[in-house]
């Protein structure tokens, strides 16, 4: 198990021994604070530019979609490597060399054009974006929490998380409606910048282990094993409805290579003396639960990147820049959700199935209210509430599931390991899974409409020669189909959140709790109940 630094004892002053002497004390951990903040709002690719980058260039959206989501695969794979690689170098060394390579990527990025190329670079960014947001945060755990308690701790990380990637799509957009999409890879590049200007002027170079760890015996292999599996995942569920499916003769293909890529990653995880993953962590108690809870949670948050993204370009047609102006509504939900964590976590120390339940339970009152109020001609801030109730079950899920799972995994090392496999959930699998669900349920629904209802068009009972058919047909039907069809996506989403709303709320009942816990096989039940008529009788 790796070495963690003890609470501070009482009345012990919090130290940052890497700053130099001559730097005030009391903005010391600020300086980190700041610098979190520059390296989360670097990425390969920024979801606020999207348009603008289809604009210029000759990519599509699942082509920009594969790039986001391999980003968010550089940050899961690294998980495992966090404590290792701040035991093996110096915090100078681990933030200058994630700001450059940050830098280079999006230097990188602007000048190319190959997918190729860019799949890489996105990857080694998101790799880079973690470890400088886990040497940071790291740096300043004690004085967020003198005394650890990762009730408060993880809260207060899903304020930076979730405000960088609010904040980096509004300033990506703004950037790229006043500017160019270029110039946010420039302003990243500032940033970065900067961080290592900070690094040299302001810290030295201090490592927490006098007796560096060595990274030998790390298992490479099964992590690249297991990078490809996820980049090939990806481009199924992001180009699966593209393509059709398993339709195309290459996503076939792909989805054997996956199987068989994963096959030989069980062997040799099962086979190594000191795997990538240990898959030990499965065993600890509620860790599977956890990663379930998780999944569903994303995968009904997942209409968000999709439903809502249809909405506004499709229907409502907006550009960008206020766009993502409107999704800004979602940070005061964000932070409300923030604070019912602190308050049920820390205060009152209450068990996390009504949390869960009230979480989900935004999920429905934000699909409730999508679901009724979506209109070709409502204004915008008739969506504002949505929007934040959807920030506020995104925040209590994502604290309230990563503090469970802290809970669940005594060890710290296996902890990371647990990290890494709640992030490929939480950040990347659930997402590029309800990214293809929805956009394949909305095809459908769409089409069956646009059949359905253009069927009652007939000569008789339209005149051709008074009727814009062109006009129609772009202005006013196919935006009434699109609207339709979102709200038929948006009932299942209702239909599903309410289930698991209720099915939280009556398992924080304790006589019902226990109930559900004991229900015995279904064999056994049947014999019980006809000894029991038997002897009634």
């Amino acid at each position: 198990m790796l070495p963690l630094p003890p609470p501070l004892p009482q009345g012990m002053p919090f130290m940052m021994p890497m700053f130099k002497e001559w730097v005030p004390k009391k903005i010391q951990p600020w300086i980190y604070v700041v610098t979190v903040f520059c390296v989360q709002f670097s990425s390969g690719v920024y979801l606020g530019a999207l348009e603008s980058i289809r604009g210029t260039t000759n990519f599509m959206l699942e082509d920009l979609l594969m790039l986001l989501y391999t980003s968010l695969a550089g940050m899961a794979i690294y998980f495992p490597m966090l404590f290792r690689m701040k035991f093996r170098f110096t915090n100078q060394q681990l933030l200058i060399g994630a700001a450059i390579v940050i830098g280079i990527c999006n230097l990188i990025a602007i000048h190319t054009t190959n997918m190729a190329i860019l799949l890489v670079v996105c990857f080694i960014s998101g790799m880079a974006k973690l470890q400088g947001t886990f040497e940071c945060m790291s740096n300043i755990q004690l004085w967020i929490t003198p005394k650890r308690d990762f009730a408060v701790f993880f809260p207060v990380l899903h304020i930076v998380l979730l405000t960088s990637i609010e904040g980096s799509a509004w300033l990506a957009a703004w950037f790229s409606y006043h500017f160019s999409w270029q110039m946010m890879h420039g302003f990243s590049i500032g940033t970065m910048c900067l961080i290592v200007a900070s690094q040299l002027i302001l810290c030295r170079p201090f490592c927490p282990m006098p007796q560096r760890l060595s990274l030998k015996g790390i298992d490479f292999p099964s992590g690249l094993l297991i990078s490809v599996l996820m980049l090939v995942i990806t481009y199924i569920l992001v180009y699966g409805d593209h393509y059709m499916w398993f339709s195309a003769w290459h996503i076939r293909i792909l989805a054997g290579v996956g199987f068989l890529i994963g096959g030989f990653i069980l062997y040799r995880l099962t086979n190594v003396a000191e795997p990538y993953v240990n898959l030990k962590i499965f065993t600890y108690k509620n860790v599977l639960p956890i990663l379930v809870v998780m999944a569903l949670g994303e995968l009904l948050l997942g209409c968000e990147h999709t439903l809502e993204e249809i909405f506004y370009s499709e229907v409502v047609r907006l550009e960008e820049h206020t766009k993502e102006s409107q999704y800004l509504w979602v940070l005061p939900g964000m932070y409300a959700g923030i604070a019912i964590d602190l308050f049920w976590l820390k205060l009152k120390k209450w068990k996390v199935w009504r949390l869960f339940g009230f979480g989900f339970g935004c999920i429905l009152a934000y699909a409730l209210l999508m679901y009724f109020n979506i209109d070709v001609n409502a204004p915008l801030s008739q969506y504002r509430l949505a929007i934040m109730l959807r920030g506020c079950a995104c925040s209590i899920l994502a604290a309230t599931l990563m503090w469970s799972l802290d809970e669940s995994i005594p060890d710290l090392e296996q902890f990371f390991m647990g990290l890494f496999v709640f992030n490929i959930v939480h950040m990347y699998l659930a997402g590029a899974s309800g990214y293809g669900f929805y956009t394949t349920a909305f095809s459908h629904y769409l089409n069956d409409n646009i059949v359905r209802y253009g069927s009652q068009l007939s000569l008789t009972n339209v005149n051709p020669s008074q009727f814009d058919m062109a006009g129609f047909m772009d202005g006013y039907y196919i935006r009434s189909m699109i609207s339709v069809a979102l709200k038929q996506v948006y009932g299942w989403v209702i239909w599903f959140s309410g289930f698991l709303t209720l099915l939280f709320l009556l398992l924080d009942i304790p006589a019902v709790r226990t109930y559900v816990r004991k229900v015995p096989l279904w064999p056994v039940y049947c014999i019980e109940y006809v000894s029991r008529n038997r002897r009634r009788q």
